[in-house]
């Protein structure tokens, strides 16, 4: 978007940091990638020469350490490839030196954490992990051997490297969350944000739409999911009966691509960190017995409980998900066809019906429009919108106008896996480009006011968080200047 750049102009070289901290952290927060080991730049002996592009092998070192937290300099390449590749368009792409600087400010952010006690949950970033593995397997269309081959590592390995940057965003995160608790932005700070922007610096803006939907998700009906049951019961006797072992199944049938991996293994859980339903399951098991199907929001598990510790215990499981059908399909499309003519026929509105119809919670309490991530408005380019398909139907409809349903595929964030859903669209208004002002663009300068107070406050912060903690520059950094006031 326009607005990261908008206030740059007007910051110290602390805030100039703390902007690219921001941003830095913002593209890990869309997606933390997992970098292939293949020949890397490498770093040449000075910062000068580590802006260009030399070729040659990376002979990994530690290139900074802050506490008990380093920095290598394959961290750096990684970073530093990643975001001159996600670079927008129009944009300049950061310089190594300032991609040194944001990683060596996380790396603060996590040692005064520590200092500060300041702590994640150890089982919502058990949760992240497996999210961000499960998207990363499905790339390789859930295929693991696949999935080793293009990286030269093993699950587990992958697993690990994905966790620890998942807990390093996750306390970053809430550190600045912590630090900036009570920051607030008034109407008077935004119309004085506005009117520190010279005329002929005023951002332009690109057309933009606003847009809504309500989804339905299929319900699978009891005969898909008795199709299921009897699936798993077939399994389950197979390894009874030693035709074959219950790791190897996990393998061949689980759809938790995070697990099966592992033969099922989920490793050891505290009470009340899995779904209930599975959890009642594996206590009420002898160790190495095998349970019948269990039904969760997941799908359908067959359990087999390895061992309990005090209040933790291991497990593995098989999960099948079952898929509805085209009648199941069908159905769905008949509900949304009958709301959609209550909405036409004026007896329901349409941000009524989405918070009380809508399957998709991301857009339900917004009476179903989209929201741009970084403003929470309703307002936001064609480009922003992730999905071509959606693209290209808003380009044929009318303003104003309303979908039949339609049937799309949506990915679920908990597996990975793409599941059938079928929506409504709602075209409510297009707003053409035009040049920055407060009656159009409130939202959009609201969050930018609230960006450049975050950078104040932040900048103020690391000021003071630097002395308190050990940090060692290797040499080849010196000319980069980081960390000066």
């Amino acid at each position: 978007m326009h607005l990261k750049t908008m206030n740059l102009p007007y910051m110290n070289n602390w805030a100039r940091k703390v902007s690219l901290f921001l941003i830095i952290l913002g593209l890990y927060g869309q997606q933390i990638s997992l970098a292939q080991d293949t020949d890397s730049p490498a770093a040449s002996s000075s910062a000068e020469t580590a802006e260009e592009k030399p070729s040659g092998q990376v002979l990994d070192k530690i290139i900074a350490k802050v506490d008990n937290y380093i920095i290598l300099e394959s961290d750096l390449q990684k970073a530093y490839l990643e975001a001159v590749s996600q670079a927008q368009q129009g944009m300049e792409a950061p310089s190594r030196c300032q991609i040194f600087e944001s990683l060596l400010i996380n790396k603060l952010m996590m040692a005064k954490s520590e200092i500060d006690s300041v702590v994640v949950s150890e089982a919502e970033v058990i949760i992240q992990t497996d999210q961000r593995f499960n998207m990363v397997l499905q790339q390789f269309g859930g295929d693991e051997e696949t999935l080793i081959e293009a990286y030269g590592k093993t699950a587990d390995q992958l697993k690990s490297e994905i966790q620890d940057a998942v807990k390093e965003q996750m306390v970053v995160q809430k550190m600045r969350g912590v630090i900036t608790e009570e920051l607030e932005v008034s109407p008077n700070d935004v119309r004085k944000f506005f009117g520190s922007i010279p005329n002929d610096s005023l951002p332009f803006f690109s057309a933009e739409v606003s847009v809504a939907q309500i989804v339905k998700k299929p319900e699978v009906s009891q005969e898909e999911k008795d199709k299921v049951v009897e699936q798993l019961l077939s399994i389950k006797e197979k390894i009874l009966s030693g035709e074959s072992d219950f790791a190897t199944m996990a393998r061949q049938y689980s759809m938790d691509p995070g697990s099966k991996v592992q033969g099922g293994d989920l490793g050891f859980f505290r009470r009340g960190e899995l779904a209930p339903q599975y959890e009642a399951t594996a206590y009420s098991l002898k160790q190495g017995e095998i349970s019948d199907p269990v039904e969760t929001m997941f799908g359908f598990h067959m359990i087999q409980l390895l061992e309990t510790r005090g209040n933790t215990f291991n497990s593995r499981h098989i999960l099948i998900i079952p898929s509805p059908s085209e009648n199941d399909i069908k159905k769905a499309e008949r509900y949304l066809d009958s709301l959609r003519q209550q909405i036409v026929e004026d007896k329901i509105t349409f941000a009524k019906a989405a918070k009380e119809y809508s399957d998709d919670r991301e857009t339900s309490d917004n009476g179903g429009f989209f929201t741009d991530p970084g403003t929470g408005s309703n307002r936001l380019t064609l480009r922003t919108l992730e999905d071509p398909v959606l693209y290209f139907t808003l380009d044929s409809m009318e303003i104003g106008q309303i979908t039949q349903p339609i049937r799309y595929e949506d990915q679920d964030p908990r597996t990975g896996r793409s599941e059938p859903g079928v929506r409504i669209l709602y075209y409510k208004e297009r707003f053409p480009a035009h040049r920055a002002n407060l009656s159009d663009d409130y939202e959009k300068l609201k969050a930018a006011a609230r960006r450049k107070k975050e950078e104040d406050i932040l900048s103020n912060w690391f000021v003071l968080a630097k002395e308190e903690v050990f940090i060692d520059i290797d040499p080849q950094y010196d000319r980069c200047e980081v960390l000066q006031d």
